[in-house]
């Protein structure tokens, strides 16, 4: 059992004695059917806390000749398959994190000196008895070895990325390395399967896109490994059970990452470490670590790179917006517009994206305060008063104390200047900045289908806040606040929400043109 070479399965018999552990070990079977194939190259790209080095762990407990690991898969699903026991501690396994070569290297050639070397001098002691061509070249030793032995190389990387985050300004670096990975494994009859995990997606240089032999799974498209890496709904209702946590506020905290899985139905996935600390802890805080990804948050909203500081208050809203992500160069310094950072953002965590409509938007709760941490010091203080005064806002409206309404969100509309609109949409993401603070209390949902049209914005309360009043609100242009509480009326909006009749209010919000200001009307609803 060595460093590098056959690591042997302890890191994984943590895993599996952890309180928490979710099954994943299906995603071997999608593995077993790539080793040998044109396939068998695998790039997975995940924001951290998304459990790609677990699964790492277990691919590499997995294939490793080392020891019988069979036990460590008892009860788990791989274990009823074909392919099973056919790949089963089968393979030398390669287990490299790049991290910890680069943080104890003082550059790339070190780090890259240091793998060969170490890789050698362990692979000559796995097979002490080969005459090796030159001892001292490491692809030259795994061919010898592959030669004289037949036996093929299961590669695990992780944090593949890692020096393109840290030395994001050297180019030369980034091709050292990318060229080093190139002939290491690409046509080379030794590598039985080649894996790799980080945040960024394969960085792209031209020339040097030397990595094409690799399928990618990323969060702009994860294809087939979606449910993989972060929980499912069904997985986190089954710890919420367990556990005896709220489900909804669960949702509310966590949920949002959606993937499209080709030929099915959107898939929803919750970021796993938040999820297993939330159950723990008993608690629904924000678990965000703060790492350099949130640095990075903080760095690329204060950009305002062409407009984007407009998106990012239409998404703190709770609307989406559309991005292009086709000319995203995967690295974290080289943006051609915002589209770019945007997708950054994707790749970190920070949003989501819907692959079929190209829209990304905040996915939860959590990762929504973020944003409200990022912005507090960067300048954006009307933005940060307007989230603030969203909680007497919303006392305000629990009191039916429409002028108030009125002028709490007049307030917001004339602060933040960038919110300026002509339309009912764009009137929706004043409004809804406004009751930033009604998330906390309701699952907030806009155009919700009801009796003869959609409302356009409603506030539904969560089961533990089931004491507050639903809220249907219609909203207008250069038209009236009664015109909104009649069509309210009239269209049966509140039909949908009839566990609420009796605790509903209704509110109708209009902006006249001329005299710029907004008129609020709010009635509780009587059957």
């Amino acid at each position: 059992m060595g460093s590098y070479l056959n690591i042997g399965s302890g890191e994984f018999q943590e895993c599996v004695s952890s309180e928490i552990y979710v099954d994943k070990s299906m995603i071997i079977q999608m593995c077993n059917a790539c080793i040998g194939t044109m396939q068998k190259y695998i790039c997975v790209s995940r924001p951290r806390r998304f459990g790609k080095s677990m699964v790492l762990k277990m691919l590499a407990a997995y294939y490793g000749k080392s020891e019988d690991s069979s036990y460590l898969f008892r009860g788990l699903k791989i274990t009823d398959t074909e392919s099973y026991r056919e790949h089963l501690n089968k393979y030398d396994v390669i287990v490299l994190n790049m991290q910890e070569f680069l943080s104890r290297s003082g550059s790339i050639d070190e780090m890259l000196s240091k793998i060969q070397r170490f890789l050698m001098i362990e692979l000559k002691r796995e097979y002490p008895g080969i005459l090796f061509l030159d001892d001292n070249d490491l692809i030259q030793v795994m061919k010898d070895i592959y030669v004289s032995e037949g036996r093929r190389f299961i590669i695990l990387i992780d944090e593949w990325d890692c020096l393109f985050r840290e030395y994001q300004q050297d180019s030369g670096s980034q091709k050292r390395y990318l060229d080093f990975l190139r002939v290491w494994l690409k046509d080379q009859a030794y590598v039985a399967m080649a894996y790799m995990t980080g945040i960024l997606p394969i960085k792209k240089y031209g020339t040097h896109s030397a990595l094409n032999m690799f399928r990618e799974y990323s969060m702009t498209n994860p294809g087939e490994l979606a449910e993989f890496f972060g929980f499912t709904a069904d997985e986190v209702e089954e710890l919420c059970k367990k556990y005896d946590m709220d489900y909804e506020e669960t949702r509310n905290w966590y949920d949002g990452y959606c993937f499209n899985i080709q030929g099915e139905e959107q898939i929803s996935v919750y970021n796993p470490k938040s999820v297993v600390e939330a159950m723990l802890n008993r608690s629904f805080q924000n678990y965000w670590n703060k790492t350099e990804t949130y640095e990075a948050l903080k760095t690329y909203i204060e950009m305002n790179y062409d407009g984007l500081k407009e998106d990012i208050l239409r998404m703190l809203a709770g609307a989406g917006t559309k991005i292009e992500t086709g000319t995203f160069s995967n690295d974290m310094t080289t943006f051609t517009s915002k589209h770019d950072v945007l997708t950054l953002l994707v790749h970190l965590g920070y949003l989501r994206y819907d692959l079929n409509t190209g829209m990304v938007s905040i996915p939860n709760k959590e990762v929504s305060q973020e944003y409200i941490n990022a912005i507090t010091g960067i300048g954006w203080k009307e933005v940060v008063e307007s989230v603030e005064n969203s909680r007497g806002l919303l006392q305000a409206l629990w009191k039916k104390d429409s002028e108030k309404v009125a002028e709490g969100i007049e307030k917001v509309h004339r602060e933040v200047s960038i919110l300026q609109y002509n339309d009912e949409n764009a009137l929706s993401y004043t409004v809804s900045l406004a009751f930033y603070s009604a998330r906390e209390y309701y699952t907030i949902v806009r155009e919700l289908p009801t009796g003869e049209g959609f409302a356009d914005i409603c506030f539904i309360p969560r089961k533990r806040y089931i004491d507050k009043p639903a809220v249907v609100i219609e909203l207008k242009y250069n038209k009236s606040a009664g015109g909104a509480i009649a069509q309210i009326k009239n269209k049966k909006y509140v039909e949908t929400l009839d566990e609420y009749k009796g605790d509903l209010l209704l509110v109708g919000i209009n902006y006249d043109k001329a005299t710029k200001k907004h008129q609020c009307i709010i009635e509780e609803w009587r059957k």
